[in-house]
Order: C-alpha cells, then sequence, then structure tokens
C-alpha cells in the first residue's frame, strides 16, 4: 500500500501501489505542465463508506510513497484512462486498472518502469 502526503495534511492518502505508479505519471506530467485538477477516489472497504477529493496544484508539496521497492511495470491504456479523466472538468477519478481475459494486465499495452 503506497501512499501520497499533499501540502500539510496530516492525513496521509493509502493508495495501492501499482495504483499510485500509474497516478504519479499523470499527476507529474500535469503538474510539468503547470495544471491544476482534482483527484478523487472511492473510500477502500476498511473506511467509512464515501469517496475524498483533493485540488492539486504545482505549489503544493506532493511526495509519493511506495511500499514495494521495485517500480512496477506501467499500462499505457491504464495512464491513457487517468489522463483523458485528467483532462475532464471534474479531474482525476482514480477507477480500477482493466485486465484482459486472462486476469493480468495486456501485455501490449504495458510501458517501461516508472
Amino acid at each position: 500500500m503506497g501512499t501520497i502526503y499533499y501540502g500539510g495534511s496530516a492525513t496521509p492518502i493509502h493508495i495501492e501501489d501499482r495504483a499510485l505508479a500509474h497516478l504519479k505519471v499523470v499527476i507529474a506530467t500535469k503538474l510539468r505542465r503547470g495544471e491544476s485538477f482534482t483527484v478523487s477516489w472511492r473510500h477502500p472497504d476498511d473506511q467509512p463508506r464515501g469517496r475524498s477529493s483533493i485540488w492539486l496544484h504545482e505549489s503544493i508539496p506532493l511526495r509519493f510513497v511506495f511500499d514495494d521497492p521495485e517500480p512496477t511495470l506501467l499500462s499505457r491504456e491504464w495512464i491513457e484512462e487517468l489522463s483523458n479523466s485528467a483532462n475532464s472538468s471534474g479531474g482525476i477519478m482514480l477507477v480500477a486498472e482493466h485486465f484482459d481475459s486472462a486476469g493480468a494486465p495486456a501485455a501490449d499495452g504495458e510501458l517501461a518502469q516508472n
């Protein structure tokens, strides 16, 4: 389980490492361009029911921490899906990765490690 530390928030945001690796690519790209946006997610089952959103801006400190020391192999399709939502008026909605019929990420859509 990875963690996002955003601004001075005393509450870290916990996101599964693979999802966080994909989200990091999209967030870094948007912030590098000077684009502000929101990121929203549904609360995990072990938290009270609901969803949260944060406003991301390049001037606010942001840190990604991964539990797994090895970089994740990235899915081009998932990054594109997150990027498309980042460019919408609703901002990024963290959605689950789509898998092929075998239950694993599609090999033809994988990128080099992050």
